[in-house]
């Protein structure tokens, strides 16, 4: 009945352990927060401790802290264009974190080449994978997973949810209690709603049949490939196939869609 398999290719992803086989793929969300209890190692204590804002700029290369000597070149991280310059060297796998950046919480992994700009704001537990873009005012909550090549961008926020390798938001998104598969995007001004106007958990339909999810906050799951337009709603319980097209400004209707379905 729906499992991660039927929306995720999960033979990169370096979380498995977040996803049962044979389970509705709902189920991750039960497990996400003791899965990252377990696996977190936290890489910016020292930081945490000197905040919470960055009064400069921290360059996180072969488990050091460089706060001089080195030179930025600016460029696309989730495309590894963006390069710190050392005595004439490419620091390979070097992480930057801009002065303004705000670290709330010492529970808190940033992957390498990765890139918190100045007025994003982190809180943990946090995981953040290898070249990463995380945007001047984006916000992530607590519990949130984020893999590689992924983009949280400007005025973006992100709680208790799952980014899957190269899902990307953009713009003015919020990601709450979701799910976005390998190489989504969402159009800027996408919101995956979380939380239901009555106060009951979570059904989804499939196929005429309902199911209990059991969940009182439960936004969306997003299948590999597929894109949100701009400024669509996703409504609480959605589940999107994989390669699914959401024309934007529409509102999403709770329940399943199928591989390659178009909303409008």
């Amino acid at each position: 009945m729906l499992p991660a398999e039927d929306f995720f290719e999960l033979g990169n992803w370096s979380h498995p352990g977040i996803f049962t086989e044979n389970e509705p793929v709902w189920q991750a969300f039960t497990r996400l927060k003791p899965y990252m209890s377990e696996v977190l190692q936290p890489n910016l204590q020292e930081l945490s401790r000197l905040g919470p804002m960055l009064s400069e700029t921290i360059v996180l290369y072969a488990g050091e802290l460089l706060t001089a000597g080195f030179d930025l070149i600016p460029g696309d991280a989730t495309k590894g264009s963006f390069q710190v310059i050392k005595n004439g060297d490419v620091l390979e796998g070097a992480a930057v974190l801009y002065a303004g950046a705000c670290l709330m919480d010492k529970d808190i992994f940033l992957g390498p080449g990765s890139v918190v700009e100045p007025g994003a704001l982190i809180k943990g537990p946090t995981i953040i994978g290898a070249h990463c873009e995380i945007r001047q005012g984006a916000y992530l909550r607590g519990h949130c997973l984020v893999g590689d090549r992924c983009v949280v961008g400007h005025t973006t926020e992100v709680k208790h949810s799952v980014m899957m390798d190269d899902a990307k938001a953009g713009h003015f998104a919020y990601i709450g209690d979701s799910i976005l598969g390998n190489s989504t995007n969402l159009g800027a001004g996408t919101k995956l709603a979380n939380l239901k106007i009555i106060d009951s958990p979570v059904s989804v339909t499939i196929d005429g049949k309902r199911y209990d999810t059991g969940l009182r906050k439960f936004g969306a799951i997003i299948g590999d490939s597929t894109e949100t337009g701009c400024n669509s709603v996703t409504n609480p319980g959605t589940l999107l196939g994989r390669r699914c097209l959401v024309y934007p400004a529409v509102s999403v209707r709770g329940g399943y869609y199928p591989n390659r379905s178009v909303v409008q």
